[in-house]
């Protein structure tokens, strides 16, 4: 066996669902179908916000940026995933490991947070809808979305640094579609605790306490929404709020139970359903969600198509 420094394999073999070939082909075809649809969506929502002047605001300014990351956090190990369940070769090189690693935590550590952000733009419209344009101005969404940006580098690059020191034995092989923290913490030997504990602590910082405020936020909505005499007032706050505590839950309840407890704790298929799930069935879930509960998109959507028909 190849080694780097006699620490580090040359590379991994990703097992995946090597004890189960027969879910690889129809895990493949959905990958080959669902990939596709996520960007196309996600570049779909990323061009109305951008386009049409009524979603200028900074709803569809945050939710542009989910769309981005959602690309991101879904092309950071989808096409990596078709090549290894397409290919009789189940390998990636370290370099490519420790760059999935970086790369796929940085998008779901911002997301983490980008999502509590959201929830507090849908707080500051509902509940203090005379001062909405006083807070969230243009500088503060810029400033949030930056602060969020730098939140999840900081947490991935940290927490993947330090993951990508613990020693291997040489073991090179790793029980997963893609390299994630909790799985090559569970593969290295030696005394890991420490890392177990951090990753645990950093993880109720990233996903607890967000999920808290965002729970927080939507119990005043809610207070707020039945307050109101509008009924059309009611019909699109809940409009609104419901499709994203939809991509809230759909996010955070995989990420949580993977995430939340000791990696030495996780089950062995556990992983990989978790990072399907949150890596691809949410990135392709979050436009069709947003689209089909909101009437500005769809309006706005609806434009950009008869535009590019009568252009055409």
């Amino acid at each position: 066996m190849a080694l780097i420094n006699q620490s580090h394999p040359e590379e991994f073999i990703l097992l995946g669902f090597a004890d189960r070939p027969w879910l690889e082909l129809p895990i493949f075809i959905v990958l080959l179908i669902t990939y596709p649809m996520a960007m196309m969506g996600n570049i779909a929502i990323i061009l109305v916000s951008k386009l049409d002047p009524h979603l200028h605001s900074p709803m569809y300014f945050f939710l542009t940026n989910l769309s981005f990351l959602d690309m991101c956090y879904t092309t950071s190990i989808v096409p990596q995933m078709l090549f290894n369940l397409g290919s009789p070769k189940k390998t990636i090189s370290y370099m490519g490991c420790a760059v999935q690693l970086y790369f796929f935590h940085i998008m779901g550590g911002t997301e983490c947070l980008l999502l509590a952000i959201m929830s507090f733009d849908r707080y500051v419209a509902i509940c203090r809808p005379l001062h909405y344009t006083l807070i969230m101005n243009q500088h503060i969404c810029i400033l949030l979305v930056s602060i969020v940006w730098l939140g999840g580098i900081t947490y991935a690059v940290s927490e993947a640094t330090v993951t990508l020191q613990l020693p291997l034995c040489g073991v090179n092989k790793l029980d997963h579609l893609v390299c994630e923290i909790p799985v090559l913490i569970k593969t290295a030997c030696g005394e890991k605790e420490v890392n177990e504990l951090t990753l645990s602590v950093v993880c109720i910082f990233l996903l607890a306490v967000p999920l808290c405020l965002i729970l927080a936020s939507y119990a005043s909505i809610g207070h707020a929404v039945l307050k109101m005499k509008s009924s059309e007032g009611r019909k699109k706050a809940f409009g609104t709020c419901s499709s994203h505590l939809i991509v809230v839950f759909l996010f955070y309840g995989p990420a949580i139970s993977m995430y939340l407890q000791p990696p030495s704790s996780i089950t062995r298929d556990q992983p990989k359903f978790m990072a399907l799930f949150y890596g691809v069935v949410t990135p392709t879930a979050n436009p069709f969600i947003y689209t089909l509960r909101n009437k500005d998109v769809k309006g706005a959507l609806g434009n950009l198509v008869r535009n590019i028909l009568s252009f055409k």
